[in-house]
């Protein structure tokens, strides 16, 4: 078993076991069954002189030389090659012989029924058909015309058509050369005689014309310059007129636009004076809009601070009365100062400012409603509310105290039960808050049957008593 490998410019064609037919490769293992055999696939130039007789039985000779070669990008035409040709080498007389018998078979067919003329005239046709023809029989070897080159046409010994030919062809070339000379010279001259004459004639007739011209010429200059001039004094006559039409509409504008600015100076003082009057009542009212938002913020602000102050005061106020009483009071004492210097400061602010009396009314109302609001329309609630923010309660103490200063008040004294009811609570924090309920009773009926005020719902309510409306 071997191993081979094709040069470049060759194939390896393999047959034997296991291969249908040829096997074309370039490289292959060979098996001892198997043969093997290297073909080169380059081309090669064949020359040759091949003689042939035109259709005028005319003989002559036509050296060509052919560049042939198997055909390497068609696999079945190299295969044919290996199949008909690989046996041989390239260079033998058998492919010589073979290639040169198609070649002057195909040609002598070709230039038969050609004439003489049309083969020489026609080179380049005639080898495209040779070419063509011998291509066409090649196919069937693998075979392809790489390049095929006609050279000249040479006459047979004893058959010079070509060298005579060539003998009529100078002489009618040198004849023909004589009688240009001829034609040329006679040309020559008789056109010089003409050519001075036309020259001749052509001067007079130009110099006529120019005179008839130049005639012409000056008399319409003049036509044009008559026309122009009358033109141009129309011309101004129409501009001088349309500048006099231009400065009276232009006078009139002007006194129309005087009089309009006029107007529109007195127009723009007026407005100027009416804009400033307007802004000045606008700053006006946007100056007591403010003082007046302002009042309100403040007393609004200062009255809901207040009211929340208190409440969580009052809340505060009562845990404590449910504690020790003495401490209830003594709170209750300060907040009323605390109010009252507040009520007084209130009062000396509104002196200050009597702009503020309607912001102060408006801010009182909404400080009433709001406080209506808070209390669920309960108007005796609200009056409480009032009286013990404003200090009332300490107020109507102190005139009661100074009333009965000298009298000998009513006293009333109240007792708890006893020894035998304590027996029953006990000695702990129960006792102390049974007996602040057991006093609260007789204290508020006293105020009651005093002041007409009865006690807050959330403490309770007395028996035969009626709430009292405030009157809206």
């Amino acid at each position: 078993m071997l191993y081979k490998v094709a040069r470049a410019s060759e194939y390896l064609a393999i047959t034997g076991g296991g291969i249908k037919d040829i096997k074309l490769a370039k490289k292959s293992w060979v098996f001892p069954w198997q043969s093997c055999t290297v073909f080169d696939v380059s081309p090669v130039n064949y020359t040759f002189e091949v003689q042939a007789m035109s259709s005028e039985k005319l003989p002559f000779v036509i050296p060509a030389v052919f560049t042939i070669g198997p055909r390497v990008d068609d696999p079945h035409a190299l295969l044919l090659y290996a199949m008909l040709m690989s046996q041989h080498d390239k260079h033998s007389n058998h492919v010589n012989e073979l290639v040169q018998g198609v070649i002057e078979g195909e040609t002598r067919v070709l230039v038969a029924s050609m004439t003489m003329e049309e083969v020489f005239k026609g080179t380049k046709e005639f080898k495209k058909e040779v070419f063509e023809k011998v291509q066409l029989e090649l196919n069937q070897f693998g075979l392809v015309i790489y390049n095929a080159n006609v050279k000249q046409l040479v006459d047979v010994p004893g058959h010079e058509y070509f060298s005579y030919l060539g003998q009529k062809t100078q002489m009618e070339a040198a004849n023909q050369a004589k009688i240009d000379v001829a034609e040329a010279k006679m040309k020559g001259e008789v056109g010089a005689k003409e050519r001075n004459g036309l020259t001749i004639q052509n001067a007079a007739k130009i110099d006529a014309e120019s005179k008839i011209i130049s005639t012409q010429r000056l008399g319409e200059g003049t036509k044009e310059e008559i026309k122009v001039k009358t033109e141009v004094q129309v011309f101004q006559n129409e501009k001088e007129a349309v500048v006099a039409q231009a400065d009276a509409a232009l006078a009139i504008k002007k006194a129309a636009l005087t009089k309009d600015s006029r107007v529109a100076e007195v127009e723009a003082g007026k407005a100027v004076a009416m804009r400033e009057a307007e802004l000045q009542t606008q700053v006006e009212k946007m100056n007591a809009l403010t003082r007046t938002e302002k009042l309100k913020a403040e007393f609004l602000s200062k009255a809901t601070v207040e009211y929340e102050t208190k409440v969580q005061e009052a809340n505060w106020e009562l845990y404590d009365k449910q504690k020790k009483a003495e401490a209830v009071l003594y709170e209750k004492q300060k907040q009323a100062e605390a109010t009252k210097a507040a009520a007084d400061a209130s009062f000396y602010a509104k002196q200050r400012d009597a702009d503020g009396l309607v912001a102060m009314a408006t801010a009182q109302g909404t400080y009433i409603k709001t406080l209506l609001g808070a209390v669920n329309n309960d108007y005796s609630a609200m009056r409480d509310f009032l009286m013990i923010n404003n200090g009332v309660y300490q107020d109507i103490a102190k005139t009661n105290a100074i009333a009965i200063r000298d009298l000998q008040p009513k006293i009333s004294v109240w007792n708890n039960g006893g020894a035998g009811v304590d027996q029953g609570m006990g000695s702990g924090g129960m006792k102390d808050i049974a007996e602040l309920y057991k006093m609260l009773p007789p204290v508020l009926d006293t105020v009651y049957e005093q002041t007409g005020m009865q006690p807050p719902a959330w403490i309770g309510t007395l028996r035969g008593a009626e709430p009292k409306q405030l009157q809206g």
